[in-house]
């Protein structure tokens, strides 16, 4: 692996899936650098338009995050940390939602969800922030600050923060897949919010069983970086050595 800023464990559906496909094209970029199909049209919304709605979820690449992003302990070079996510992938089960997913509203954005509620999905992402901690480096002074000033977590969240390095974890976990950056005063959100659900369907990226079978690596190469597609690891798959 090369030199990073910081690292992250996501769910990355191939762009070979229909869920992976319309996720590139509506961000408009696809983390592992290849081509994308031309974003799907929204009445009313140029292009432009639609690209300022999604510049923010487009920079980390379509998605769900499993541990967010990080900066990898003193004591690891790149490759022990690949290898060490490589070992508890491999004691980790897949996880199907039957159910697929469907497009609602968080807060201020638009995101992919599970259609039905999954304790095995819930588990999984606890597993690998559990599994993971050793590998980050501890929350600076400065980083704690700036993450309960812009969250404005509650006594809960604060201290899922300071236990794991991210206050959305474990209880606090949500499995979503951001479609759009906040929507609050920004023009266009109503005709995004309500073209969106059938833009998915039709794309093949809702109605349908998704399978969790594989977590990624992804990198942020520098501060403010796009993050970019490093490494894909099945799940349940014993490693060599």
């Amino acid at each position: 692996m090369t030199p990073f800023h910081r690292a992250a464990i996501y769910f990355m559906p191939s762009v070979t899936t229909p869920l992976g496909r319309f996720g590139a094209s509506w961000l408009g970029r696809d983390a592992e650098g290849g081509p994308v199909a031309a974003r799907p049209p929204v009445p009313g919304l140029d292009d432009a338009a639609l690209h300022r709605l999604t510049a923010e979820p487009r920079r980390y690449g379509f998605h769900a995050t499993l541990r967010a992003p990080f900066m990898a302990a003193d004591v690891l070079d790149a490759q022990a940390l690949a290898t060490a996510i490589r070992r508890l992938a491999a004691t980790l089960a897949p996880v199907t939602l039957d159910d697929g997913l469907s497009v609602r509203r968080i807060g201020s954005f638009l995101a992919l969800v599970p259609a039905s509620p999954s304790s095995a999905l819930t588990e999984l992402a606890a597993a690998i922030v559990a599994g993971t901690d050793d590998l980050r480096r501890p929350l600076s002074a400065d980083d704690r600050a700036r993450r309960i000033a812009r969250g404005r977590l509650d006594a809960r969240h604060t201290a899922l923060l300071d236990r794991w390095g991210y206050p959305y974890v474990m209880d606090a976990f949500r499995f979503h897949m951001t479609l759009t950056g906040p929507l609050t005063d920004m023009a266009g959100a109503e005709a995004v919010e309500e073209a969106l659900p059938g833009l998915a369907r039709r794309a093949g990226a809702t109605g349908a069983s998704v399978i969790i079978d594989r977590i990624a690596i992804a990198v942020e190469p520098a501060p403010g970086a796009a993050f970019r597609l490093h490494l894909q690891i099945p799940l349940g798959h014993p490693t060599e050595g």
